[in-house]
């Protein structure tokens, strides 16, 4: 009966890290603008692959949709707001929140975002 309690307690563990490399679903945004401006809405994560997905954003009155790509902690998102195209590299933290930095193509400086997954 040991062996059995431990061997299940085991396999448990086994599938934490395949939950925890799950990331798609809805999130909450908190970011900040080049200028330090703050902006929150809602970002949407949906899997394409183990690997790859795409992100749809509603923030600051605005919505931006793109491809995204996960390899370990590391996970980032080409998008396209109106004419403009953007690059956003978050880090995945253990708490399943990923934090970032995000630019514009062809504009100085960076915003920052914070993705918080919703419950």
């Amino acid at each position: 009966m040991r062996k059995l309690v431990l061997s299940l307690a085991l396999l448990g563990l086994t599938a934490l890290p395949a939950a925890a490399q799950s990331i798609g679903g809805t999130y909450t945004v908190a970011g900040t603008n080049f200028d330090g401006s703050a902006y929150d809405g809602e970002a949407t994560i949906t899997l394409t692959s183990g690997t790859t997905c795409t992100i749809h954003w509603e923030t600051g009155g605005s919505s931006s949709d793109g491809i995204c790509m996960r390899n370990d902690d590391a996970f980032s998102a080409g998008y396209v707001m109106g004419k403009d195209i953007g690059l956003v590299v978050y880090k995945v933290e253990d708490d399943g929140s990923l934090h970032g930095l995000w630019t514009i193509a062809g504009k100085e400086g960076n915003g920052t975002e914070i993705l918080t997954p919703k419950k």
